[in-house]
């Protein structure tokens, strides 16, 4: 269903570059990642939504592949040939962008995308299968008002499973417009592209925009030349400023001094920790100090950081010379040097799927062969969190350490973590 009229005239280009926000979006950062992986929901919605980062993958030596979920046909009903045509115009325009890419067609019928959701959620999670947990997932937005793109860009959220998503909107340039409330300006990025480029890929769509009465209208198009992109991005991290405004009304806003609960977590993940003592200890997201006190007792030397200086004035006091503490954002400046201990406890999902995989490739780069990774998340939602403690886990389990310890209630989840997979008893020669 589509709860709009494509054949009518839209928001023009010109509408749209007349607002000031379409010129200060912030820019993409797609950042280290193994792979990018476009899906659209028909034969040319990646290239009008995605063309130009195509091209920028090609031209960077980014490996990319293409999924498309429809054969397409819908567009001429009366043409038997049609996703044939529509299936050979995806390959010439994905050759002109990135001649190395593989295409896959899966083949499912145009307009009925809804009613195929289940095989299509099993089709492309099979089709996921072999990507990279560290792989970039560009798919169509999930709320363009066009069913198809819709329900694609939902089911691939749902099966991203901690990747990071990137959602391109097609036909919102149409019924939207700058003021319109559902226009998401405030997760808008934009990337530059060849024009040129993408203008070419783009005219290989011939079924679509030659005919009397094309189904790709030029005005239409018009928002598809030029050279940005835009990309809608879920990636949110909680910074510096985020944190100073809570530490700004309390000076334990979490109440970690006095709930039990915190008291007996905190047990919990020292009593987790496989060895007695440590060489050189790492903890992430210390706050006031009270994990931090415990953890200088196990350590010869225990560094801990926090993006907020009021929480590491507090820790400092509390913990004194026993530890290092200082005030680091470790997603642009991790601390250097080997460890043997890194402590993950209630700060992971603050950084989302991007920012944490971020993290987690800087984690590997610096414990020690051996080391352990302690991660101690609260599991329930908050409005506020990127994440859930029950979807940062997985994506630490999926770095392939293995798994020492595994500890869940239904408040919280504990794991640790190393690449020595002996245990305890094994550790201490018992068995």
């Amino acid at each position: 269903m589509v709860i709009f009229d494509s054949a009518q005239l839209g928001t023009t280009k010109r509408q749209w570059l007349a607002d000031s926000r379409m010129h200060n979006r912030p820019p993409l950062r797609v950042g280290d990642v193994d792979e990018v992986v476009v899906i659209g929901a028909h034969p040319d919605d990646e290239t009008l939504g995605a063309g130009g980062l195509i091209a920028l993958c090609h031209a960077s030596h980014m490996p990319v592949r293409i999924l498309c979920v429809t054969d397409g046909a819908a567009s001429h009903p009366g043409d038997p040939l049609i996703a044939e045509k529509r299936a050979d115009e995806l390959a010439t325009a994905i050759k002109h962008l990135a001649p190395h890419a593989p295409i896959t067609m899966l083949g499912f019928p145009d307009g009925e995308v809804r009613e195929y959701r289940d095989e299509i959620t099993h089709a492309l999670a099979s089709a996921l299968r072999d990507v990279s947990p560290n792989a970039v997932l560009v798919v169509p937005w999930r709320f363009d008002k066009h069913r198809d793109h819709r329900v694609v860009g939902e089911i691939a959220v749902e099966i991203a499973d901690g990747r990071r998503v990137l959602e391109y909107p097609i036909w919102m340039w149409h019924w939207a417009h700058p003021d319109h409330p559902d226009t998401p300006w405030e997760r808008m990025v934009t990337v530059d592209i060849d024009a040129d480029t993408k203008a070419q890929a783009i005219g290989y769509f011939r079924s679509q925009t030659s005919d009397d009465q094309p189904i790709l209208r030029p005005d239409f198009l018009e928002h598809f030349y030029g050279s940005q992109e835009i990309f809608i991005t879920n990636d949110r991290i909680l910074g510096a400023d985020y944190f100073d405004a809570i530490y700004a009304k309390s000076d334990d806003p979490w109440r970690f001094r006095t709930r039990w609960y915190e008291q007996r977590k905190r047990q919990i993940t020292i009593a987790s920790l496989p060895h007695e003592r440590y060489r050189r200890g790492l903890e992430i997201g210390c706050s006031i100090g009270m994990l931090t006190e415990l953890l200088a007792s196990r350590c010869d030397h225990l560094q801990a950081v926090d993006i907020s200086a009021d929480a590491v004035e507090h820790a400092k006091r509390l913990v004194g010379s026993r530890a290092t503490i200082r005030t680091q954002d470790v997603l642009t400046n991790f601390p250097p040097g080997e460890f043997d201990l890194i402590v993950l406890s209630e700060v992971a999902y603050y950084w989302g799927a991007s920012g944490l995989n971020t993290v987690l490739r800087k984690i590997r780069a610096s414990l020690t062969p051996g080391g352990v990774l302690v991660a101690c998340h609260w599991r329930h939602p908050v409005a506020d969190h990127p994440m859930t403690g029950d979807e940062v886990h997985p994506m630490i389990a999926r770095q392939g350490w293995t798994r020492l310890v595994h500890h869940v209630e239904d408040d919280f989840v504990l794991d640790v973590f190393s690449e020595d997979a002996r245990s305890v008893a094994q550790r201490e020669h018992l068995v």
